[in-house]
């Protein structure tokens, strides 16, 4: 049986405002981020979902706590969630980061990870969700690396053509577990 997935990204954060890359960094959310969780609340807490799984890193966090806190729907915290590790670039302007990034897809990042561990990181995730969540209907709080790693592996879009995309940001993202690719090594 198949497990629906809805994917939100965390809310707008202090970082966002600055234009910084924060990578494995925790983050905040700015008050426009604290608004936008609200409404992703407003959206999704009636959605029928069985639990929300977040990143560990403190602005999904954050995004999560201000939008399903006091709900009763569980929240669980999955560190393979995460951003991409841009390692020594952790922190740096995002327009110079994201500028470079086709560069990275197979090699890392100098004391990080390259974008295609981090959706391999991801993937493993969605290895879990069977276990406890078939049939349900579930909603991630997540990053880049973490939509991609959707894309990828239950859509079987190409990352070569991921990495090269604007993001698009939008109101979720929807997928079904049945549809999984195998991982593209």
């Amino acid at each position: 049986m198949s497990t629906r997935i809805v994917f939100e990204t965390h809310s707008w954060s202090e970082d966002n405002d600055r234009g910084v890359a924060t990578g494995w960094l925790p983050g905040r959310l700015s008050a426009r981020g604290r608004a936008l969780a609200a409404e992703l609340g407003d959206r999704r807490r009636h959605d029928g979902l069985a639990a929300v799984f977040t990143s560990d890193l403190r602005r999904a966090v954050e995004t999560a706590e201000v939008a399903f806190g006091g709900t009763g729907i569980p929240v669980l915290h999955d560190w393979r969630l995460r951003e991409c590790d841009y390692g020594d670039r952790n922190g740096t302007s995002a327009a110079e980061l994201h500028q470079g990034r086709a560069r990275h897809l197979d090699s890392p990042y100098p004391g990080g990870e390259s974008w295609r561990q981090a959706v391999l990181r991801a993937g493993r995730f969605l290895d879990d969700v069977p276990l406890r969540w078939s049939g349900r209907r579930i909603l991630v709080i997540g990053h880049v690396a973490t939509r991609w790693a959707l894309d990828h592996l239950l859509d079987g879009l190409p990352l070569e053509e991921l990495i090269t995309a604007d993001f698009a940001w939008r109101e979720g993202w929807e997928y079904d577990t049945d549809a999984r690719h195998p991982a593209r090594a």
